[in-house]
């Protein structure tokens, strides 16, 4: 069982390895950190955020409306209701992040990784969620209420995330 799962972990971190990154993704070195003083206020709305960095930050009920989050990374943070309307997250990632409750109206997740963090009940109306890695479970629950078609890519939300 130990070599199936090495050799099974092997493949993975081979392809992982081989295949190309968007010309976008940030090295960690390139990426901003976001601290606890620049979120105090927790209104990020229309600001130029690409490649920020978020750790463990409690940003539950924040303004992220129309905010340019290309790249960016979520690490451990509480979106819960949190305002994402028509906000871009090209490439970005979100791991062990909650969005529960968020409101995701006409925001691109294009090429985004969301990884291990929970969308239970987030609008996704108008939406963009091509190419996007989101877990199976949470797809599920997001198809049940997705609808429209997001008004700059012009692609379908249950298109983009391969509702039946």
């Amino acid at each position: 069982m130990l070599r199936i799962c090495t050799a099974v972990f092997s493949t993975l971190l081979a392809l992982v390895l081989c295949l190309p990154l968007p010309a976008h993704a940030a090295s960690s070195a390139a990426t901003r950190a976001i601290d606890d003083a620049e979120i105090a206020t927790q209104d990020f709305s229309g600001q130029d955020l690409r490649e920020a960095e978020f750790s463990n930050n409690k940003l539950a009920g924040a303004n992220f409306s129309g905010a340019d989050l290309t790249a960016v990374v979520f690490n451990g943070v509480d979106l819960s209701g949190a305002n994402l309307q028509n906000a871009d997250m090209t490439g970005g990632m979100a791991y062990l992040s909650s969005f529960s409750g968020a409101d995701l109206s006409g925001a691109i997740f294009t090429e985004a990784m969301l990884l291990q963090s929970s969308l239970q009940g987030a609008t996704v109306t108008n939406a963009d969620f091509s190419f996007a890695v989101i877990d199976k479970d949470q797809v599920k629950a997001l198809c049940e209420n997705a609808s429209g078609v997001n008004p700059v890519t012009a692609v379908n939300t249950r298109d983009s995330l391969g509702c039946s």
